[in-house]
């Protein structure tokens, strides 16, 4: 999923990316509205975490441009966020056309949260058919629209990142998987480097709240998932 925030605040911007970015998500940074802009109609993100009070324009204008724009804008899913804890902000930011709204300060764990509720909310509204875009594997089932993930009828918490992984594992089930293959789908596309210790840590995250030991370690080799 691609992110677009749209923030002046320096140290706010980045942290929210790096926050963000451990979650899985592929983030573009934008200082002004005039980068915002220009991104926005270069990348096509699925959300847009926009700041109500930008130094060159106004976030409520441009939340309207993008509802305004056919396709890609009414889907795009909008986090709104200001300084001014003003209630008259609040309804003109939701009016505008945001899904959200969030007063600086803020909880990033929060943000994490209310940016994934929104984007399966809109996933949920574009309106799958019954077993459209799922993976199965047993008892393991992965909704691709709405990112949702279930083992035995129970939902599952997963970060993107280990949602991509799963989703990656469930569609080459039964095949040996390369470490360096993994890294570079998950990871790496981009050709940054990427320390080896984060796959097996992923590994290890998703083993404990799959709740069972689904994916095999291949000594040397890589990992493979095993069809239940």
């Amino acid at each position: 999923m691609k992110v677009l925030i749209i923030e002046d605040d320096t140290g706010l911007n980045r942290g929210i990316s790096y926050a963000l970015e451990q979650e899985g998500y592929e983030m573009l940074n934008a200082w002004t509205l005039q980068e915002g802009e220009t991104l926005f109609g270069k990348e096509k993100p699925d959300a847009v975490i926009l700041d109500l009070n930008l130094p060159d324009g106004d976030g409520i204008a441009f939340c309207e441009r993008i509802r305004q724009m056919p396709g890609e804008g009414a889907d795009t899913a909008v986090l709104m966020l200001t300084a001014r804890d003003l209630e008259t902000d609040e309804i003109m930011g939701l009016t505008s056309g945001a899904d959200d709204y969030m007063t600086k300060p803020f909880s990033l764990a929060v943000l994490k949260v209310r940016l994934r509720n929104i984007l399966q909310r809109k996933s949920a509204a574009q309106g799958a058919e019954p077993g459209e875009r799922s993976l199965v594997s047993g008892d393991i089932v992965l909704d691709l629209k709405t990112f949702r993930a279930s083992a035995g009828g129970e939902e599952l918490d997963l970060s993107m990142t280990e949602f991509r992984l799963l989703q990656y594992f469930m569609e080459h089930k039964n095949q040996a998987l390369l470490k360096e293959q993994i890294l570079q789908r998950i990871w790496d596309g981009d050709g940054n480097f990427v320390e080896e210790n984060t796959l097996s840590v992923n590994i290890s995250r998703l083993r404990k709240k799959l709740g069972k030991d689904r994916i095999r370690t291949i000594q040397g080799i890589g990992y493979l998932w095993e069809e239940a």
